[in-house]
């Protein structure tokens, strides 16, 4: 009797710690993806002409990734964007543009006026996106990465304004948010490219 009141303990144990096991185990997975840091280069888009843009093309490089707009107070800011892509473009740097009419209706055009615009007014030549909603509920995918620390791994970050700034490292890892009103040629933004 007494062996097997022990069998049975032992069986209840052995049960007890299994179960503990596979719920220690299903609570580290659980862990691991609620916190999956991303890389801006899993992304492929549109750009202004309809063409695909995949990120991974990108790998290497610094990115200066800047919501626009056309009739915004910041506009003007597409130069000093323009500027610092010609000075650095060789030095493993990009500019991303994406249009987005989210605040003050301030980016009505199309994809191709959107185009002409920065063309004729600004000379841009860095790669420009199609317009996109860069918050609310039809947020595009890109600026949820971000945007959303459980993506990006570094911060929680709100648009505020039209020429918002992500620098994107060479890992494609989100390293430093820029207000609008900080200029491309600031030298927080420069020091960073050049760094």
């Amino acid at each position: 009797m007494k062996n097997l009141l022990f069998l049975a303990s032992c069986m209840v144990l052995l049960f007890s710690c299994k179960n503990q096991a596979q719920t220690s185990k299903s609570n580290s997975n659980t862990k691991s993806t609620v916190m999956t840091k991303q890389s801006i280069h899993q992304f492929k888009v549109k750009d202004l002409s309809g063409s695909e843009f995949d990120f991974a093309s990108l790998k290497g490089k610094k990115i200066l990734i800047v919501n626009t707009a056309s009739e915004c107070g910041l506009t003007p800011q597409y130069k000093d964007l323009e500027n610092i892509y010609e000075t650095y473009k060789d030095r493993n740097f990009v500019i991303v543009g994406f249009p987005a009419n989210n605040f003050g209706a301030q980016e009505p055009g199309t994809n191709a006026e959107i185009a002409t615009f920065c063309q004729r007014n600004y000379g841009v030549t860095f790669p420009m996106m199609e317009k996109i909603s860069v918050k609310g509920d039809d947020m595009h995918a890109i600026y949820q990465f971000l945007t959303e620390k459980s993506k990006n791994g570094l911060q929680d970050s709100e648009v505020t304004w039209n020429f918002q700034k992500y620098l994107i490292n060479e890992n494609g890892e989100l390293e430093k948010v820029i207000s609008p009103k900080t200029l491309p040629t600031d030298p927080e933004v420069v020091n960073w490219i050049k760094g």
